[in-house]
């Protein structure tokens, strides 16, 4: 990620936060991160403020356009330039299929998909300006899951905006392609994280991976960073399965 400015949607914990630090770690030269927690926010950059680099945050709730392009041009500003977009944003509930509520619905799509949708156009409408680098504009990146493509109880909301993200990012990647902006989307699976431990899910994780282990979150990040990094200059629309061989694509 080398002198890269990356902005981090759902950056202010869990995944989000530590793709931001990762990013960091590995030499871009600004951060922004974007969240509906401002707290968390500003916590989450201190990776970056600690190496003296360009960082800004914005509180937001992303479900609506203007609301979204705004926190976005704000961030944006700060950072002078996006080299990569990271969509990490997501709800996660959980509810037997016969009792799903209209709001429950709209909850996940407005923050699942629509807010994801929302962040792709205002990164394409700044990157679309920009002078490439290698050819490339800009890169963005959608946090998917295997729940596209695999079901699980209690979860078809979830699995559904995901299953719609996935599509979201085919067809934005073909739109855009010819302006040299790369949209790509990793999907992993079960991660070791201490919400998992919490709930008790490790075993089951394990059980279902023929590693015999759930996932760490920072191979799951380390997949992210590839597809929004330099070293990608030609991949586009493609979602990277990332799940220990749980399901194979």
């Amino acid at each position: 990620m080398k002198g890269l400015s990356v902005i981090v949607v759902g950056g202010g914990s869990g995944l989000g936060a530590l793709i931001a630090a990762m990013a960091v770690a590995e030499g871009a030269a600004a951060i922004g991160i974007i969240d509906i927690n401002a707290e968390a926010a500003e916590a989450a950059l201190a990776p970056a403020r600690a190496a003296g680099l360009t960082a800004a945050a914005a509180a937001c709730d992303i479900r609506t356009a203007a609301a979204a392009h705004a926190a976005f041009a704000q961030v944006a500003a700060a950072l002078g330039r996006v080299d990569t977009l990271v969509n990490s944003a997501a709800i996660f509930p959980r509810r037997p299929i016969l009792e799903i509520s209209d709001d429950e619905w709209d909850a996940s799509v407005g923050v699942n998909v629509k807010g994801t949708y929302h962040m792709m156009v205002a990164a394409v409408r700044q990157m679309r300006g920009q002078e490439p680098r290698d050819r490339v504009r800009g890169r963005i990146v959608n946090i998917t899951s295997v729940d596209a493509f695999k079901a699980h109880p209690q979860n078809a909301h979830y699995a559904a905006t995901k299953a719609a993200v996935v599509s979201l990012t085919r067809s934005m990647a073909h739109e855009v392609a010819p302006d040299g902006i790369l949209v790509n989307s990793v999907a992993p699976a079960g991660m070791a994280t201490e919400r998992a431990r919490a709930l008790g899910f490790l075993d089951e994780l394990a059980k279902a991976s023929p590693l015999g282990r759930g996932g760490e979150p920072r191979e799951m990040a380390e997949w992210v960073l590839m597809a929004g990094g330099p070293k990608n200059t030609y991949m586009t629309g493609e979602n990277i399965i990332v799940s220990g061989g749980y399901i194979y694509a």
